[in-house]
């Protein structure tokens, strides 16, 4: 049974694990599996982040269709897309759910950007 004791540190969130493991690598094991499940729980947040950020973008193309804001589409799209390949390079992301993600914003964005 492992339980979470959330502790500031530096201003920082620190979770001081709890935990039943009686060896030194059971104990290490339960730490790099907290450390990972906080970088890949970033990842994830990131890319859900970004994703909402380029269809606010292909909103604000389709009110205003200009060549900023079809700029700044772009810009939006390739940085999704860049964060979702690092994040399936990590595991964080299964490459099926990454093309997943790749293929639904492509679809949105190809959508706004031929429609006028």
């Amino acid at each position: 049974m492992i339980s979470r004791l959330f502790i500031w540190y530096n201003k920082i969130p620190y979770f001081n694990l709890i935990s039943v493991a009686n060896n030194k690598s059971a104990k290490k094991r339960i730490q790099v599996a907290e450390r990972n499940r906080l970088v890949n729980k970033s990842y994830k947040s990131t890319v859900r982040t970004l994703t909402k950020k380029t269809l606010a973008n292909c909103e604000k193309y389709k009110q205003e269709p200009n060549s900023d804001n079809k700029e700044l589409v772009q810009v939006s799209v390739n940085e999704a897309f860049s964060l979702i390949d690092k994040a399936v390079k990590k595991n964080v992301l299964h490459k099926n759910n990454g093309a997943n993600k790749k293929s639904k914003i492509n679809k949105v964005v190809k959508d706004f950007l031929t429609s006028k």
